[in-house]
């Protein structure tokens, strides 16, 4: 059996220390042999930095996905095209930068990374469903971990159900909002439409709450910064067989 811990999307600097201080106990109370973190917020604003990114490495996490926000900050895209540890959705088309799948290699075992990014309400890039058909003919371990960046619930749940089976979870990230759907599909498959956020618990989706308003009261350009004050650490852990691939266990968690 392996225990592997998903982090939903990490948010500014409160978020990463938050996760830099909390996330070695996690790690021992699950007894978590894995970790993998959405990062594509972790940046100040949004996006990923090379300074956000290696504090994700430096707090206990092998492996970074993004999503949506991963192409706000040119400084990573030199980290995107060197480190096979940090994704870029798969079904951005001919992209010239990075990789859309990576692995986890903990000698033993090996746990692919899938990230695909939704279309629903998102900007019109590849087929997500047959980005990972394609994808998973190539992939030669029974343990695969697909975090799904996605806005509908709907989509996020069809995927799943797409690839029950095939991979061992579908994790939707990108709202910021944990759901309390989690289950293991008739194939084997982990499902949960969102992992959550790990960032500020008094924001609006990890943003100052006036900055939030003024946006949406008078439709103003306005830059979101990170809001202070207490934070949280939310996601998933899977217990996974080793052998078949498929899921045992999915329990939610929010520290706070």
């Amino acid at each position: 059996m392996l225990n592997l811990i998903f982090l939903g999307d990490v948010v500014g600097a409160p978020g990463c220390e938050f996760v830099r201080s909390h996330l070695p106990a996690l790690k021992k109370l699950y007894g978590a042999q894995a970790v993998i973190a959405n990062g594509e917020n972790s940046a100040p604003g949004n996006g990923i930095l090379p300074q956000s990114m290696q504090s994700l490495f430096d707090s206990g996490v092998d492996l970074i996905t993004t999503g949506n926000h991963v192409w706000r900050r040119r400084e990573i895209y030199d980290a995107l095209d060197r480190r096979p540890d940090i994704l870029r959705p798969a079904n951005y088309p001919d992209c010239r930068y990075g990789r859309g799948v990576g692995e986890i290699d903990l000698g033993r075992v090996r746990i692919a990374v899938l990230n695909l990014i939704g279309l629903t309400f998102m900007d019109p890039l590849d087929n997500p469903f047959a980005v990972a058909d394609r994808l998973l003919e190539r992939i030669d371990t029974p343990l695969i971990f697909v975090d799904f960046h996605a806005e509908a619930t709907s989509e996020k749940a069809a995927l799943a159900y797409h690839l029950d089976g095939r991979v061992s979870a579908v994790i939707g990230t990108h709202t910021h909002v944990q759901t309390a759907d989690e289950q293991i599909l008739p194939g084997g498959t982990a499902f949960l439409s969102d992992a959550g956020m790990c960032g500020p618990i008094r924001s609006v989706l990890g943003v100052s709450p006036a900055l939030a308003i003024e946006r949406f009261r008078y439709q103003l350009p306005v830059r979101f910064d990170t809001a202070p004050g207490p934070c949280k650490m939310e996601g998933v852990v899977l217990s996974l067989d080793e052998k078949t691939g498929h899921a045992l266990s999915i329990e939610r968690f929010c520290v706070k």
